[in-house]
């Protein structure tokens, strides 16, 4: 039986980044059930960087978003990872969600965002004139990035550091174990880890209940939360990123627009809960899509969106539930030392990642 110190469950961006950070002073396995790295929610995403907006102060969200934000734009220029600073306006389009807007400047400020600015409904049409809107918050240090760029990078470092990346290995059984935790691969392979960290993603519950912890008793169990996007056949007339006024609970931060690095333009996601993985989008979804933005922007028509890629969230929260933060636990009150749990890691896990895995080399002192 191979023996490793630390075993990381999941190639997507979180294990990449956990892994890059411990690799430097540990031995690492990465063990992931896809052939390549970031193949579910870690590339069907926005792939914008987040400032720190949305979450309640003094959560993992908020917290690790704001750090995250500070620690990604550094490391994109020191490894030439394709990223732009461009900037997002959240639009008030009426004088019923200035309220909320203003809350949100509040709640910014309290996460320790402070660059945000107000435009009036003259600034905003300078600014996006195609944008339909009363007031907006300007965030300078919202962005976007090259995701597939970063985790190569990440795999990359934590190779050249030694760590070994296990493509094609589905984690099928963990046992706690004399020395920490027996790993049984593909039904058949064995590995004994002192250590095991759990960035699984949309698998994180099932690979926590592999070891014996309650999921519902503890809520952990996951809920998969759909998002579709639709592309604009003609090109962009915006340059910068467009978000609505959020909705109340943030299952998701409503339909935006989503400018990638050529600089083509699609808009999504919508959010809707799901009971399997699924990645197909119903073209009739597009009315729909279209109503949701028309008074937003000027000049779009329906016939100029066309499906283009869903994503999967793996949320924590269930339909009508409230807020929940990511389960970021090492689970040795629950009789499992040296098992580290990351379940819910959805957005903002991607601007995260950085200070997530800093946050697990912590536990590890």
């Amino acid at each position: 039986m191979d023996k490793i110190s630390i075993a990381v469950i999941g190639a997507g961006v979180i294990g990449l980044a956990i892994a890059e950070s411990l690799s430097r002073k540990h031995e690492i396995v990465v063990l992931e059930k896809e052939h390549s790295f970031g193949q579910e929610t870690s590339s069907r995403n926005s792939e914008v960087i987040h400032a720190g907006i949305y979450y309640p102060t003094d959560t993992l969200k908020a917290r690790l978003c704001v750090e995250g934000n500070r620690l990604i734009y550094p490391f994109c220029l020191q490894n030439n990872i394709p990223h732009n600073r461009l900037g997002k306006i959240i639009v008030a389009q009426n004088q019923t969600e200035i309220s909320s807007l203003e809350k949100l400047e509040k709640q910014a400020k309290a996460n320790g965002v402070d660059q945000l600015e107000w435009f009036d409904q003259e600034q905003i049409r300078s600014f996006e004139p195609a944008v339909n809107g009363v007031v907006a918050l300007f965030s300078p240090d919202t962005g976007i990035i090259d995701s597939h760029s970063l985790m190569k990078c990440l795999e990359q470092k934590a190779k050249e550091n030694g760590a070994i990346i296990s493509y094609g290995s589905k984690v099928t059984g963990i046992r706690k174990s004399v020395r920490g935790y027996t790993i049984l691969v593909n039904d058949e392979e064995l590995l004994e880890a002192e250590v095991v960290i759990n960035a699984a993603g949309l698998y994180s519950d099932k690979v926590a209940g592999m070891v014996g912890i309650d999921l519902l008793g503890n809520q952990y169990n996951l809920h998969y939360c759909k998002g579709d996007y639709f592309a604009y056949s003609k090109p962009s007339f915006i340059e910068h990123l467009v978000y609505p006024v959020p909705e109340q609970d943030l299952r998701g931060l409503g339909v935006h627009s989503v400018i990638d690095l050529q600089g083509c333009l699609k808009f999504g996601p919508d959010a809707n809960y799901v009971d399997a993985i699924d990645y197909k989008i119903d073209p009739a979804k597009r009315l729909a899509f279209y109503n949701s933005i028309k008074d937003l922007f000027s000049g779009i028509e329906e016939n100029d969106l066309s499906p283009d890629q869903s994503g999967i969230r793996p949320k924590l929260q269930g339909p009508g539930e409230g807020f929940r933060d990511f389960a970021i636990k090492e689970e040795s009150d629950k009789g499992y030392p040296g098992f580290i749990n990351l379940i819910g890691i959805e957005s903002p896990g991607l601007t995260s990642c950085l200070a997530i895995a800093q946050q697990v080399a912590k536990m590890l002192l």
